[in-house]
């Protein structure tokens, strides 16, 4: 697995992953419900439609848009097992570990921290640290 400043450097140099944006209701809605609550909603995608051995549609599961984590999973090439081995040293054909599901969702959770949004939501102190995995 790739250390994520490694990765992001490259991300910054690669034109179709900077293109990905938020859409004024993807900021809304991680300005309302928050980074945590964002965060728990990402950490259930990677585990459901990524980290399995062989993921159904793998290549085509993540939505271009639609929920802050979908594009902060294509800007930061989590959004596959082909990008994930590509990008990130993660090998196919095997079930992600917990460490590699949290190298997922730490990626997706950094993006979204650049992005220009307040991400507190609910009026509460930034929340520095992800939420704690849930053993599923």
């Amino acid at each position: 697995m790739r250390k994520l400043d490694d990765i992001f450097d490259r991300l910054q140099r690669s034109a179709f992953r900077q293109r990905f944006k938020l859409t004024p209701a993807e900021l809304r809605y991680l300005h309302d419900k928050g980074l945590p609550t964002v965060l728990a909603h990402a950490q259930d995608f990677v585990a459901q439609r990524l980290a399995p051995a062989g993921p159904r549609n793998d290549g085509k599961q993540t939505p271009l848009r639609g929920h802050p984590a979908f594009v902060a999973q294509l800007a930061t090439a989590t959004c596959c097992r082909s990008c994930l081995s590509k990008w990130h040293g993660i090998p196919l054909k095997r079930e992600l570990s917990m460490a590699e599901q949290r190298h997922v969702v730490e990626a997706i959770a950094r993006w979204l921290r650049m992005q220009d949004v307040d991400v507190r939501g609910n009026g509460d102190p930034a929340f520095p640290e992800l939420p704690l995995f849930r053993r599923l």
